[in-house]
């Protein structure tokens, strides 16, 4: 059994597809599949369950996980150690997880850790939401940013500031003359949002502002990718979609235009941490999403 083996196993477990995770591990497709393949062989079970579709733990795969992800924390804790007796300063290193559309927040959070006496250098790491609370329970994150959710195992979760949720529209629409866009206007117009199962608490958000405009909305395809979703609203047949406010501030698109809405929609950001994370780690963290929270830079129009 390789340790390499381990990870690719974490990697596919975390995001049940195989393109996904070999993308996260920066690494062929093919390598994963053969890899876990061996790592099965190894263990005399299987630990995925493949079909041309889906892509699920089986009951072993479930049960090793945790020793999974316990063995790469532990090598994660050793490495540190060394480095720690070598010199080097790994108290002012954390491993961060990120979210999609943080945008320029998290330049910013970034960017406030490294100005703090001492600096703080903050090593990324991209998993799906769910991957990014267990890593964090489990040691291989001192944290985490979520969203949508409400608890889970060995994590205290911690609100760090409101985002604010913007319409997306083709910049020759009617609609995109307005500073403001009032939900019911958006009735005629198909919606583009990823599935549910990919976002639940972003989707019920924007889906229970529809309703409460007083219409249930078309649903147009999505494209996946989000500079794919802007080419889409661009030059497709008129629809709209949504995007964080502190991400459209990042994107410059002659052709689409970001507009606030009447009523507003917003989501909270959390800080995920470990329920035993100590001061030291956490409080660099918490003073930095506190000073970039309360620094509010409007959307250009």
């Amino acid at each position: 059994m390789e340790l390499r083996q381990i990870e690719y196993f974490v990697a596919v477990a975390e995001h049940l597809h195989f393109g996904r995770a070999a993308d996260a591990l920066s690494i062929g497709q093919p390598a994963v599949s053969q890899q876990l393949a061996r790592l099965e062989r190894e263990l005399g079970v299987e630990l995925i369950d493949r079909t041309p579709r889906t892509v699920q733990l089986t009951a072993a795969g479930a049960r090793f996980l945790p020793e999974a992800r316990a063995v790469l924390a532990a090598l994660d804790s050793a490495r540190r150690s060394v480095a720690s007796r070598s010199g080097c300063d790994v108290a002012r290193r954390v491993r961060l997880g990120g979210s999609d559309g943080l945008g320029d927040r998290l330049e910013a959070v970034l960017g406030v850790l490294q100005a703090q006496q001492p600096p703080v250098h903050a090593e990324l790491v991209t998993a799906p939401p769910r991957a990014r609370l267990e890593r964090v329970a489990a040691g291989q994150l001192d944290a985490a940013f979520v969203r949508g959710v409400t608890s889970a195992p060995g994590v205290e979760l911690i609100e760090v500031w409101q985002d604010r949720v913007l319409v997306a529209l083709p910049a020759t629409h009617p609609l995109a003359d307005c500073e403001i866009v009032p939900m019911g206007s958006l009735a005629g117009l198909p919606l583009r949002i990823v599935e549910r199962r990919t976002n639940p608490p972003l989707v019920d958000l924007v889906l229970g502002a529809c309703a409460d405009a007083g219409f249930t909305p078309a649903l147009a395809q999505h494209p996946g990718r989000l500079e794919h979703m802007l080419a889409a609203l661009a030059v497709g047949p008129p629809t709209w979609t949504v995007i964080y406010e502190a991400h459209a501030r990042s994107i410059r698109h002659a052709s689409v235009s970001f507009r606030r809405t009447d009523p507003p929609m917003s989501m909270a950001t959390l800080l995920a941490v470990a329920e035993s994370a100590t001061t030291a780690t956490v409080a660099p963290l918490l003073r930095a999403c506190a000073a970039v929270g309360q620094s509010r830079v409007e959307p250009e129009r």
